[in-house]
């Protein structure tokens, strides 16, 4: 990768020089009027503060009229692809949709010069395989087992890696769809670093973010559970909160806001973790737990969560979270939960204000050492103003791209979008879930899709094929529902193997699965041996 001088000759990078030149807002409006929105961005590509923008189109038949260049805007360094002529593919998110695509592209045959270059880029270093943090919190992996850096998972691979942040989005793909023939570029990614990034073909796989901002104090003292950060966050809090609290009137209490997979699975981890040290409560709006499970899955989870003493207040919604010293100086400090008044408790402590979403139940309040949010998300997309210009985003109601069944995004032939960044209705036309599962499937059809255009073929039409679902409960438990058996559900010890099992399989590269697999090979032999004394040690004594 190089830095080179910005050219004028460059036409399709002409938009972004305006920026720099001083004045920003007055020169880009007169670019684009009535077109920018912010963008909040999380462990995808993309700012947290930054602005998502395209130039307006031309007349059909012709390029917008383009402003004449200062020498100011010319010092803009852009990206060096290698060469020239090959196709440019840059991928935005190197989540499950991002890297698998990337890997995707560069498992396939390509004629020779037809082959394209790939560059991948994420604000992250690491690729973190989600459905696995849970086990940081129970220690049953390494950081580096399941959070590998993309640096190690590519380096044998032809694709670059770009560690940065997404500013502005300039797609041109509309131009060639109204008879512009001046240019073969698909648009410009401008980076938060400076650099600008042109492409033939775009990939979004951006991401979600929690979505904290819906309950007062949400924000401020709840910690959301869905990136790596977040797992090693959570898991320092526990630390110094097992390090702080000890003794029998001294109990951890932690409350899970959420019980679908990710809150079941957080209280299960947790509550085995702090055993008799500790209190798990989850709360969740509707009746029952993981109300979208497989009857298996579900059954099996209640049994663990009963078995660990976890509190399950189902039917609530959460109202509000304060820090107990804001409500004693707020003069409210007159609840009392299991006989304790809460203002006697430090200023660590949170209470969360609970009220009935169902008939028959009662308000109430609740303290908490630890307040973990597991309920909602947001993609990474932008929110556009209203406007009928037909090259913008289409965007649904949550913030994602619409896409045709080819993972397209509707009206750009370029761009192509999975994951939690597309919106894309099954056969039954409902909307697919933003799992995991789904965007590894749509990881692989991306892939072959833009082979298929990139060689002038028939795209193929994605097609989800739900293979089950599977979740965590424990260092030893898990369940497993299989969709391929109806009514089975593999549980406990068996259940544990074969989801550690599925997804080493799917772990990204053929090098690193050999090696986590070594390591948890391993593990488990000194598990098996811990345990074999253990036991030969309690039969002697007993004899």
């Amino acid at each position: 990768m190089a830095f080179v001088a910005y050219s004028a000759s460059i036409t399709a990078l002409l938009p972004f020089n305006r920026i720099f030149s001083g004045g920003m807002g007055k020169k880009w409006n007169r670019l684009s009027p009535g077109y920018s929105a912010r963008l909040r961005a999380g462990p995808s590509a993309l700012s947290r503060t930054s602005s998502f923008s395209s130039a307006a189109a031309g007349k059909a038949g012709g390029a917008p009229p383009l402003p004449q260049l200062s020498e100011a805007d010319k010092t803009l360094p852009i990206y060096t692809w290698p060469h020239k002529k090959k196709p440019r593919v840059c991928i935005l998110g190197g989540g499950f949709g991002g890297l698998y695509t990337a890997l995707r592209l560069e498992s396939l045959l390509w004629p020779e010069d037809k082959k394209p270059q790939v560059l991948l880029v994420d604000q992250s270093e690491r690729f973190v395989f989600k459905p696995m943090l849970y086990e940081l919190l129970s220690g049953e992996v390494d950081e580096w087992e399941i959070a590998p850096r993309f640096s190690e998972l590519l380096a044998n691979t032809g694709v670059e890696f770009l560690q940065d942040r997404v500013k502005l989005l300039h797609p041109l793909d509309h131009w060639g769809m109204n008879g512009h023939k001046q240019s073969s570029c698909g648009g410009t990614v401008l980076l938060e670093s400076g650099l600008l990034i042109e492409y033939d073909w775009l990939v979004l796989a951006l991401g979600a973010e929690a979505k904290l901002d819906v309950v007062p104090g949400a924000l401020e003292f709840a910690l959301p559970f869905s990136t790596l950060e977040d797992a090693c966050r959570v898991d320092e809090k526990l630390k110094t909160l097992e390090r702080t609290k000890f003794g029998k009137d001294s109990f951890i209490r932690v409350a899970v806001v959420g019980c679908g997979y990710s809150g079941v699975e957080l209280a299960a981890t947790i509550s085995e973790r702090l055993q008799d040290r500790g209190i798990v409560q989850a709360i969740n709006v509707e009746s029952t737990i993981c109300p979208t499970a497989p009857t298996g899955n579900r059954e099996a989870a209640l049994k663990v969560l009963s078995s660990r003493k976890v509190q399950l207040l189902l039917g609530y919604f959460v109202r509000c979270i304060q820090r107990v010293s804001d409500v004693e100086a707020s003069g409210d400090a007159t609840v009392i939960r299991e006989g304790k008044d809460i203002a006697k408790h430090n200023s660590e402590k949170y209470v969360l204000e609970l009220q009935p979403a169902e008939k028959g139940l009662e308000s109430q309040n609740l303290e908490a050492d630890l307040v973990l949010w597991t309920v909602g998300s947001k993609p990474l997309l932008p929110e556009l103003e209203p406007c009928d210009k037909p090259h913008e985003l289409p965007l649904n109601a949550r913030g994602q791209a619409e896409t045709d069944e080819t993972l397209r995004v509707k009206g750009h032939p370029r761009i192509f979008a999975l994951g939690d960044s597309a919106s894309l209705r099954d056969s039954t036309g409902k909307l697919l879930p933003a799992t995991a599962q789904v965007a590894f499937q749509q990881a692989d059809f991306a892939g072959w899709n833009l082979w298929a255009a990139i060689n002038h073929r028939p795209l193929l039409p994605f097609r989800f094929q739900n293979l089950g679902e599977m979740m965590t409960l424990g260092r030893n438990d898990a369940a497993i529902s299989p969709s391929f058996v109806d009514g089975l559900t593999l549980e406990g010890p068996i259940g544990h193997a074969a989801r550690k099992l599925a997804y080493l399989i799917r772990l990204p590269t053929e090098e690193h699965r050999f090696k986590v697999g070594l390591s948890w090979f391993a593990k488990s032999a000194v598990d098996s041996v811990a345990l074999l004394q253990s036991t030969l040690t309690k039969v002697l004594s007993g004899t």
